[in-house]
């Protein structure tokens, strides 16, 4: 599987499945949430609305994964997962790489061949951008994820692209990330 980290706006970017960085309800929200609802349009409102009346009537539980179609966006689907929110106590590191790993489980499941994630649990849920770089590109490179060929970071700004380049590289000649 090809991994790399970009500068970019997940919304734009042309995969098969874009992962959003959901809250428990899938009722869209702030940052990648509010941003991936936006550009999708009421079509992914309403799938979520429907996830919510059948699957999940309580919310998606945090580190796991559902799908819906994606609407507007140049992607076929939407996989939404919630991460562990370090604000309110939620520090499992396991349950954040988990948002990765059950992210890519699914998108084989369907069938998708690249996938685009954001920075899951950075900003609003108080993780810390090199934690999350590091863990995140550690799940993805020990996910079993049979058919995916092509794994992005779409990460909002260049300190953060450059980190999770950095957790890419190999261990012997990156040395320590500074936190």
């Amino acid at each position: 599987m090809d991994i790399e980290a970009i500068t970019g706006d997940i919304t734009r970017v042309r995969v098969d499945a874009i992962v959003n960085a959901a809250n428990r309800l899938l009722l869209g929200g702030g940052g990648v949430d509010g941003a991936i609802h936006a550009a999708a349009g009421p079509a992914l409102l309403e799938a979520c609305r429907e996830l919510r009346r059948t699957t999940y009537p309580q919310g998606l539980p945090v580190g796991e994964a559902a799908a819906t179609a994606a609407g507007a966006l140049p992607a076929t689907w939407v996989i939404h997962t919630v991460g562990p929110n370090r604000n309110v106590g939620e520090t499992e590191r396991e349950l954040l790489a988990a948002c990765f790993t059950s992210s890519l489980r699914l998108a084989a499941e369907l069938g998708a061949r690249s996938v685009a994630f954001p920075a899951i649990g950075a900003g609003a849920f108080g993780w810390q951008m090199v934690t999350v770089a590091e863990l995140a590109t550690e799940a993805v490179r020990s996910a079993e994820a049979a058919g995916v060929e092509r794994v992005t970071f779409v990460l909002t700004d260049d300190r953060a692209t450059q980190l999770f380049r950095l957790a890419l590289t190999p261990a012997r000649s990156r040395g320590r990330l500074v936190r």
